[in-house]
């Protein structure tokens, strides 16, 4: 498989969570943060954007988005200037099911879509692509942030929406993510059953 390094944006307000610290929420017995930083364990560089905080992973690297709070679109490219790898991941924090067979199957579809495709992206069983569970390649990721201009506040579809993609089906059912408090109180029933 194609060496990869993994963007993680884990600094937003979580306004439907009351501004709770989302990446810091539970499920189970680990945080939200640590499920979706071993599922990408296998990246060469992982950079977290956002507020650093104690993790069960070793070697993540901290950076913030210019400025704090700046949206998903400056969390990638404060991560960006961290990555090295032709290939990178973003990964939303609050993706509680998200695992290392995931990761690798998005991987490995952008590998074998060649230059036919920027982007493998997942895509949750109502059809909607999930743009921060997806593979990227680094240098038209990078073209369309630089086409951008100013980053903060952006919509990521802004950034991705230009990019080839190909889709990704979400077989195992990890697109689940934790937006609201009902949200995460699904993932914690899933997560008993």
């Amino acid at each position: 498989m194609t060496p990869y390094d993994a963007i993680v944006p884990a600094g937003g307000a979580a306004r439907r969570l009351g501004g709770a610290d989302k990446p810091g929420l539970t499920v189970g017995e680990t945080t939200l943060l640590d499920r979706v930083l071993a599922a990408c364990a296998g990246a060469r560089t992982t950079a977290v954007v956002g507020p650093a905080r104690p993790t069960g992973r070793d070697g993540v690297r901290w950076t913030r988005e210019q400025p704090p709070g700046g949206g998903p679109v400056a969390a990638v490219a404060a991560g960006l200037d961290l990555v090295t790898a032709d290939t990178v991941l973003l990964l939303a924090a609050d993706l509680p099911f998200l695992d290392r067979r995931t990761v690798e199957r998005l991987v490995t579809a952008l590998d074998e879509a060649g230059a036919d495709a920027d982007a493998a992206v997942l895509v949750d069983a109502g059809g909607r692509e999930q743009p921060l569970a997806a593979a990227y390649r680094t240098a038209p990721l990078r073209g369309a942030l630089a086409a951008l201009g100013e980053p903060a506040g952006l919509p990521l579809r802004r950034l991705t929406g230009g990019l080839a993609r190909i889709p990704v089906a979400d077989v195992d059912d990890v697109a689940h993510d934790c937006d609201t408090w009902e949200d995460l109180e699904q993932a914690r029933r899933r997560e008993g059953s």
